[in-house]
């Protein structure tokens, strides 16, 4: 489990394949390994990823062809720079919400509105994640718990969200050079799905 509080910012080293359907990405990230072993979950721009290699300043994590086409992961190159975050220790502070790295889509940027002490992005939503999202709740962008500052309206002819970034957060994430046009991938609160999902069945008479 992680909690959308982003750890540091890796760069990609290397990108191999290794497999017809499976590529290893080698990530420059020391701040994170000083006690990483394999088998370990790092989050990458909010994807769940299992360490298979290490050294003191990179990790490697195998990335399946399912994971390159549901996220963004499959559009990175060697030289991007990614937000990283490894799993929550038991004993650790609890900053953001609850975030499983379970990418659910991914969107794009639609605009961007720089202002003096923070940045406006107001970023596109599938219809499918629309229900999950309400005005201050959270959504996780890139590995990043945000808190939704609006949210399209239900009718709306292509929904969308707007996010309010402070400048700590786009000091220390990727977000801060977010581009128009520029895929990030999204995961909605694990509890607004729990009760959609209860709903569902409750109103389908499917509980006893």
């Amino acid at each position: 489990m992680f909690t959308g509080i982003i750890h540091t910012l890796g760069d990609i080293t290397a990108i191999t394949e290794t497999s017809a359907d499976t590529l290893a990405l080698t990530i420059a990230a020391p701040s994170v390994l000083s006690d990483v072993n394999p088998g370990d979950s790092i989050a990458i721009d909010g994807v769940c990823l299992t360490v298979t290699d290490f050294s003191d300043e990179t990790f490697t994590a195998d990335v399946m062809v399912q994971t390159l086409e549901l996220t963004s992961l499959g559009t990175k190159t060697t030289g991007d720079r990614v937000n990283v975050e490894p799993a929550m220790a038991a004993t650790a502070r609890f900053g953001g919400h609850i975030v499983q790295g379970h990418v659910e889509a991914t969107a794009k940027v639609l605009e961007v509105e720089p202002g003096h002490q923070w940045t406006r992005l107001r970023i596109s939503l599938p219809d499918h994640l629309a229900p999950y999202l309400i005005n201050q709740g959270s959504i996780t962008v890139n590995g990043i718990s945000l808190t939704v500052a609006a949210v399209s309206q239900p009718d709306a002819d292509q929904h969308y969200f707007d996010i309010f970034l402070i400048p700590e957060t786009l000091s220390a994430t990727t977000m801060g050079t977010a581009r128009v046009g520029e895929v990030v991938n999204l995961e909605t609160d694990l509890l607004a799905r729990h009760i959609a999902r209860l709903i569902q069945f409750n109103e389908n008479g499917n509980t006893k």
